[in-house]
């Protein structure tokens, strides 16, 4: 009921992450997709964290996919970008009155109405044609060379930053200055159902947890770090950490930041690919220090 109440008159689209960042919630695709199909409107799914190796949410249902490749798929820190992947699947003549943009003629590029001279290809070619060469959103080739790089490693990486998260969880999930932990792959976690379901060959390598002593603990973990790298990025080869609430998220009070699914004690770990033994024996250090 809660998600039908959702869909309004002007409702253009629904938008979901695979798995939530920071709070590492999984996204029920197949349910919201759907849903969205059911009010005419596509589903588009933010994929950054699984990447294609661990889900394709085209085959749940999606209608388009969009990933950051300054994460995972470059996964070196080395690049910043974005794509689009268009499943080709959504009728937009079949909506017409909702997408103006895609079933109307566009008098900037000859007139074409994009719906009817691209047919499943009408989104993914407005895009490119029109909005790319209106607002420049284009990769550098030197990016474009690098982010290809990382791709090429892409299968080997994901399973190890998978492996290392898991048993850094499993290791977090039992420390005593822990408050809790969400990591999907973990049974305990209420997301694991989903995970089996849209990700049984592993979720990602980010782990959401809580310090004991709240705020004022989880700045100490942080100072008390040696391995891991205290930053705003995630989805690395290397492993970074990041407290939102003295951070990111510094200007929100502790009651807006739990009322955003963000409390003060929350810490981000993006795990890694180095030795896991040597990303544990940081994180149990620096908690030892809290």
């Amino acid at each position: 009921e809660e998600l039908e109440a959702a869909f309004k008159p002007n409702t253009k689209a629904v938008f979901g992450e695979t798995i939530a960042n920071p709070a590492l919630k999984v996204f029920d695709i197949e349910r919201f997709a759907n849903a969205a199909h059911a009010h005419g409107v596509p589903l588009i799914v933010d994929n950054t964290f699984a990447t294609p190796i661990n889900c394709r949410p085209i085959e749940w249902g999606a209608d388009i996919v969009i990933h950051s490749t300054t994460k995972y798929l470059d996964g070196h820190d080395a690049t910043v970008g974005g794509c689009i992947v268009d499943s080709g699947n959504f009728d937009w003549m079949a909506h017409a009155d909702k997408f103006p943009g895609l079933t109307t003629p566009d008098d900037s590029y000859h007139g074409i109405t994009y719906a009817t001279k691209f047919g499943k290809g009408a989104f993914i070619t407005k895009a490119t044609a029109q909005l790319m060469r209106d607002l420049g959103s284009i990769q550098a080739p030197m990016n474009a060379y690098l982010l290809n790089l990382g791709i090429e490693s892409l299968h080997v990486r994901v399973p190890r930053h998978c492996s290392n998260a898991l048993k850094v969880a499993k290791f977090l999930e039992s420390n005593e200055h822990v408050s809790w932990i969400n990591y999907p792959d973990l049974e305990s976690s209420k997301y694991h159902e989903l995970a089996k379901k849209y990700l049984p060959n592993g979720s990602c390598g980010v782990i959401s947890f809580g310090v004991k002593g709240g705020r004022s603990a989880a700045e100490k973990f942080m100072k008390n770090l040696k391995v891991a790298m205290i930053a705003t990025h995630v989805a690395d080869a290397h492993t970074c950490v990041l407290h939102p609430a003295s951070s990111t998220h510094r200007q929100m009070t502790d009651e807006e930041l739990t009322a955003a699914g963000i409390p003060s004690d929350l810490i981000r770990l993006s795990v890694g690919i180095e030795n896991v033994d040597d990303i544990i024996e940081d994180v149990a250090q620096a908690l030892e220090k809290c």
